[in-house]
């Protein structure tokens, strides 16, 4: 997880959880043989298992990095609808030795049995799980509207510049996937994990620890846009996502619903404004001479 000092300024709510600040190896070494025949060491990412434990049940289990799982849990909450406010948590503890991350509640946790009874395994690395009925709830989701939330397409370049200078695990390690939270050019807080899923979860938990509200935010992924993802975002108040991936068609009618931009196919000067064009200020480049 990198945050920028903007980003560091930033104080918990009031009635935060007390978190851990549990710390684990991210990569290790391992010898491989390459293209050329020649034996080389190379870093891998570590993938672990983490299961989420409120209030003496077990939730689920989330392959993670474990870069920063305390977020990661928080947001997960969040993002499931299992909680509302991060004062709604009292503590999140995580134990690596046990590979568990208890939680305990100081409101709202009668009712986990009610949301977790349906529980669906969603598409992607990691396997991102939705509990009970997530999609029905997008009619109620309010995001700013076309003229609160934009982006300019000098601002999109400049964000994609800003993504490509990072010195990332992927950059060195691959098999990782990647989430970043921009205010306008601004990265704030960029996280990576073995899924998009966990990413995401992360940076919403960032957001939710620190009162961070999305609206005025843009959200840059690695991975597809999903109709799972769309609605993590959305759920967190950002109207605007920008992937080097494509989009589903579940991901695509969702944000057309909720009047949300996603741009795909974003690489250096490319890309496609899938849905929420509205939202988009084009500055178009010069075409090359025939």
């Amino acid at each position: 997880m990198r945050l920028q000092p903007a980003a560091r300024l930033l104080a918990p709510v009031a009635g935060a959880p007390q978190l851990t600040a549990a710390t684990c190896d991210l990569a290790r070494e391992v010898e491989i043989l390459d293209e050329h025949t020649e034996r080389r060491l190379i870093d891998i990412p570590i993938e672990r298992p983490l299961t989420i434990v409120v209030e003496q049940r077990e939730l689920v289990t989330l392959m993670t990095l474990g870069a920063c799982p305390e977020l990661l849990v928080l947001g997960f909450l969040h993002n499931q609808r299992l909680i509302e406010r991060a004062a709604q948590v009292e503590s999140i503890a995580v134990d690596w030795p046990s590979s568990t991350a208890t939680v305990c509640m100081r409101s709202g946790a009668q009712d986990f049995a009610a949301k977790t009874a349906r529980r669906i395994v969603s598409t992607g690395c990691g396997q991102g799980t939705v509990f009970g009925h997530l999609m029905s709830q997008v009619d109620a989701i309010r995001l700013p509207g076309p003229h609160a939330a934009r982006i300019r397409q000098s601002t999109l370049y400049r964000l994609l510049d800003i993504m490509r200078e990072q010195e990332t695990l992927h950059r060195s390690a691959g098999s990782v996937h990647g989430c970043a939270l921009f205010h306008g050019a601004e990265m704030l807080v960029l996280v990576e994990d073995v899924g998009r899923h966990n990413a995401l979860d992360t940076v919403v938990g960032w957001m939710v620890l620190h009162g961070v509200d999305g609206g005025d935010k843009t959200l840059y992924t690695t991975g597809r846009m999903t109709g799972e993802i769309v609605m993590k975002s959305a759920q967190a108040g950002v109207p605007i996502i920008v992937s080097r991936n494509g989009v589903t068609a579940m991901g695509l009618d969702v944000a057309g619903r909720l009047g949300m931009t996603l741009i795909g196919r974003a690489v250096k000067r490319r890309f496609l404004c899938y849905v929420g064009a509205e939202r988009f200020d084009a500055e178009p480049l010069a075409r090359d001479a025939p």
